[in-house]
């Protein structure tokens, strides 16, 4: 995987456009607007924090967990196709559940809207897949880090822009997007398995 390819899965894991109704709901309590301004600039460099540590620790969890290239390649499309298809299909209830009242601070979100699980299982899986282009891999998540910091700061402006059937159409075309690239990591990885069986 390219520096470019990977930015952009992660980007569209991230999934930004998508977070903005979420991000609006969660900071409309506060009322001052260079407060929410300096809070979405504190969960953004919080976000970036978890994103880098698990991209530079996290294959080392695998590793002691001994598990495979091929075994995480095959966990991370399916976890992926799953998050997907909630895109696409999502449901009546939210995935966040009951947020605490006041001021958010890291939950909902730094994690898990901006470094969720989905995202982290992607980092790990680079990481795990080639190990010795973590420059490149830093590249990519810096790069997608600061487009999706772009879109939330301008989030209230986007809002207005595409409206809220825009917002879901937009996750919507997303989904679809990442639908293909979690199959194709599963394939990825069924191959590889199959290549490495010995023939009897």
């Amino acid at each position: 995987m390219e520096i470019l390819s990977a930015g952009l899965t992660t980007l569209l894991i991230m999934d930004p456009l998508g977070n903005i109704p979420v991000f609006l709901s969660v900071l409309k309590t506060v009322e001052n607007e260079s407060r929410k301004r300096k809070i979405l600039i504190r969960e953004l460099l919080i976000a970036l924090i978890v994103l880098l540590v698990f991209l530079l620790v996290g294959h080392y969890l695998l590793k002691w967990l001994n598990l495979r290239q091929e075994a995480v390649h095959i966990a991370g499309g399916i976890v992926l196709f799953l998050i997907s298809l909630r895109m696409i299909f999502p449901t009546e209830k939210s995935i966040l559940g009951d947020l605490p009242e006041g001021e958010p601070f890291v939950v909902p979100l730094a994690v898990p809207l901006l470094a969720g699980p989905s995202t982290l299982a992607m980092l790990i899986l680079l990481v795990r897949s080639q190990p010795d282009r973590i420059f490149d891999w830093l590249i990519a998540v810096i790069g997608a880090w600061l487009v999706t910091s772009l879109i939330m700061l301008s989030s209230y402006k986007l809002y207005k822009l595409l409206g809220k059937r825009g917002l879901i159409a937009m996750e919507r075309l997303t989904g679809m997007l990442l639908v293909a690239i979690s199959v194709q990591m599963l394939l990825d990885g069924i191959t590889t398995y199959l290549s490495i069986i010995p023939v009897s």
